[in-house]
């Protein structure tokens, strides 16, 4: 990977906390500061590290005030890392830049309601999907949903999914089966997005933008939502390329995006494209440590590169690599305990000696009760694979899955 080192280009800030981001920026030369909530500001000056302390959970008339101190540090371009910076990252550009509009697309990330209805209006192919207010609207639409699916009596109603309508990733997303399922929803669940439920595999896109063109479109192939993903795709998905490219070159226009990385996430089935949804923060399932594991660049410092509307055109050309120009096929396997009570790692030797294991970072938590699992953030440590095979990956990634390694 280059180092950037004398880039003429204007500070950069990130927003949030991660080491990873950090010392990847740091590599590449690229300037930055941070803006971290006030409890890691003390981390930061231990080692000595520009950065501002933020709540970014306070919203009032002094959150202008960010703007100016950033200023007067030299910035002039806002990174988001995470779901919850993504907002004060639009804002903030709207600032630097003096467009309003920048603020207003920001929205669009947070609200999947507002992220439907806008891809919906842009031609791209979405399922059908409602605001609920209470547990009566969950209980229509997934009747009016079923009634259209034209079910006969006795046939397995499908699913319908719930979704808050601003949480990151899957954290708050209900399955709804059935009445029952609606009638047990608590109020502080609502307002809410419904979705119908879209067959097909599911898969992600990290696609990173400059100038409105897409500089690297990365495809990851999800074998186990939640679970475990590999980089880059198999044969099928990888077959779909042109197409794929294509649908995110729409969302792009459709969002007006300019700069950044894009992470949205698609189902193919039958040979037909439908968007789920978009983000536009680092991917979780460790997705960028993979691509730069499998294709030798760092997404990290792609990131912040792509975000500022002052990278060279020389600098990008030299950074990302050409899409069939992996190293192998890189995949992360997601560990969550099974039992409620743990005491010790246990890692088979049939994981050690397959020719794709790599590493792994299982760790023996404090204490031996297993927390309540929110969402797919919080496993216990991941195993990473590397392998030139991307069937035999697929086939790694489900069998390891199948083995328990607490005790």
């Amino acid at each position: 990977m280059p180092h950037l080192a004398g880039l003429a280009a204007p500070r950069i800030a990130v927003l949030g906390f991660s080491i990873e981001v950090f010392e990847a920026l740091d590599r590449a030369g690229v300037p930055f500061v941070a803006v971290v909530p006030p409890e890691f500001e003390a981390y930061m000056n231990e080692h000595d590290m520009p950065a501002v302390p933020w709540d970014f959970e306070k919203r009032n008339e002094q959150s202008g005030e960010l703007a100016v101190t950033l200023k007067e540090r030299g910035v002039t371009v806002a990174v988001p890392l995470y779901e919850e910076t993504v907002q004060w990252s639009g804002g903030l550009n709207a600032l630097f830049r003096d467009d309003p509009r920048l603020f207003n697309r920001s929205l669009l990330f947070r609200d999947k309601s507002m992220m439907k209805r806008k891809a919906q209006m842009s031609g791209l192919r979405v399922g059908v999907f409602e605001e609920a207010e209470n547990r009566e609207d969950v209980s229509r639409f997934f009747k009016r949903v079923n009634k259209a699916l034209l079910k006969l009596d006795g046939e397995t109603d499908d699913p319908v999914h719930l979704k808050p309508f601003s949480a990151a990733g899957c954290l708050g997303h209900r399955v709804i089966r059935s009445e029952e399922d609606a009638a047990k929803l608590t109020d502080d669940q609502f307002p809410c997005l419904l979705e119908s439920h879209l067959d097909g595999q599911e898969f992600s896109c990290e696609v990173f933008i400059h100038d409105k063109k897409i500089r690297f479109l990365n495809i990851t192939e999800y074998v186990h939502l939640g679970h475990s993903n590999f980089i880059p795709c198999g044969p099928v998905l990888e077959a779909m390329r042109p197409r794929i490219q294509e649908a995110c070159e729409q969302l792009i226009e459709a969002f007006g995006i300019e700069y950044g990385m894009i992470h949205p996430e698609w189902f193919v089935s039958q040979d037909k494209l439908n968007f789920g949804e978009v983000a536009a923060r680092i991917p979780g399932g460790h997705i960028f440590n993979l691509i730069e594991r499998a294709y030798g660049f760092d997404p990290y410092a792609a990131f912040a590169l792509c975000s500022d509307p002052e990278t060279p055109e020389s600098v990008l050309e030299e950074f990302f690599p050409a899409t069939n120009a992996h190293e192998g096929y890189a995949g992360s396997l997601m560990v969550y305990p099974r039992q409620k009570v743990v005491t010790k790692v246990s890692v088979p030797d049939e994981l050690v000696e397959h020719p794709f294991y790599e590493k792994h970072n299982l760790f023996v938590p404090v204490t031996p009760k297993v927390a309540e699992r929110v969402a797919y953030g919080d496993h216990y440590g991941t195993i990473f694979f590397f392998g030139d095979d991307p069937i035999r990956m697929g086939e790694a990634l489900q069998r390891f899955e199948d083995m328990d390694y607490y005790v």
